[in-house]
């Protein structure tokens, strides 16, 4: 390759990254919309194909018929949640003395055992400001999840259009040969179809469980919590805990400690450990994904990708050692296998 060949590659290579750059800055905002298009084409590209070669369906219409599908499978059920939602935070009382009080009544009785004061003016001060942001920030994300459902709508349906191409395209620029690229696309498949039903499935399960714990010790709206705790279930280390143990604290609280005991007992024993039973089962049954992998996945990826990071998380972090066994094996190994001089 000549020298002027060889600029014009490495400039072709220099605008490309810098011009993608500047797209994927302007696109970030709507990152969840897209990835969960691409985690939705990869759960139903076999029906796709089934509709196009077996039913002899106009590509147009099987991807209509499939949108379709996704709309009332996925999106009318995460709409009635967060419309559920919306309307049990409108029944939440503003007024910040109405949460201040217990922590007030908390703080009074850790002085009187312990004479340290936990909760000063500045202390107090800080949190009573921060619950109007804590609203804002809600609404935000609500507003920016009804707009990355809709770029996962209209990005879906042009993606079953075009499915075939685009992922001829994608293997044909790939740096890998055939058989990488093979294991490549098995562990994206692999992965993004274990995590987007396991995940969900997880969710319910774990709600469902910590619903019957909040029933038999009278915790206060257990629906709402039910909804918490399901969501609760996708955040590492901690998982439902940063729902049941609060409630457990409130009942303390009001002085219901036969209750505050009982949902603390029954989350740490009941529901903490049918999650771990219910991930292994999930695991082995789908992926046989290593628990580290999964959760510093969903910790590197909540940052990155936001809700979607409980499946592109543990992906990325499985592609990277994926990568990096290839590198062993196509040259270290090679490498390590050369004649001696």
């Amino acid at each position: 390759m000549s020298t002027k060949e060889q600029y014009w590659k490495y400039s072709l290579i220099v605008i490309i990254l810098f011009m993608g750059i500047i797209i994927f800055r302007q696109i970030s905002p709507f990152l969840g919309g897209l990835l969960g298009a691409l985690t939705i084409y990869i759960l139903v590209r076999g029906q796709m194909r089934y509709l196009v070669e077996k039913r002899k369906l106009k590509r147009s219409l099987s991807a209509l018929l499939i949108t379709a599908e996704t709309i009332f499978v996925f999106l009318i059920p995460l709409g009635l949640t967060v419309w559920m939602i919306v309307n049990k935070l409108q029944d939440i009382n503003l007024d910040p003395q109405t949460y201040i009080a217990p922590i007030q009544q908390v703080a009074e009785f850790i002085k009187e055992k312990t004479g340290y004061d936990v909760l000063g003016k500045d202390t107090l001060t800080f949190i009573v400001s921060m619950l109007p942001r804590i609203g804002q920030i809600i609404m935000e994300s609500i507003s920016s999840l009804a707009i990355n459902l809709f770029v996962m709508i209209f990005v879906l349906y042009f993606m079953l259009i075009g499915g075939q191409k685009m992922e001829a395209y994608v293997n044909d620029i790939l740096p890998f040969n055939e058989s990488n690229t093979q294991e490549v696309t098995n562990e994206i498949n692999m992965i993004v179809r274990s995590n987007a039903i396991g995940i969900p499935l997880l969710a319910i399960i774990q709600g469902g469980v910590a619903m019957i714990g909040y029933f038999l010790f009278s915790a206060p709206n257990i629906l709402m919590l039910g909804f918490l705790t399901c969501f609760a279930t996708i955040i590492p280390m901690v998982g439902t805990a940063l729902v049941w143990l609060p409630v457990a604290a409130y009942l303390a609280i009001s002085g219901d400690w036969f209750n505050a005991i009982g949902i603390a007992a029954y989350g740490a024993i009941v529901v903490s450990q049918s999650d771990n039973l219910i991930r292994f089962i999930l695991q082995k049954k789908m992926a046989d994904t290593h628990p580290l992998i999964t959760i510093f996945g969903v910790v590197i990826g909540l940052p990155i990708f936001g809700f979607m990071g409980v499946i592109f998380g543990p992906l990325l972090l499985s592609l990277f050692f994926l990568f990096v066994n290839m590198f062993k094996k196509e040259y270290l190994d090679l490498r390590n296998n050369l004649p001696s001089r």
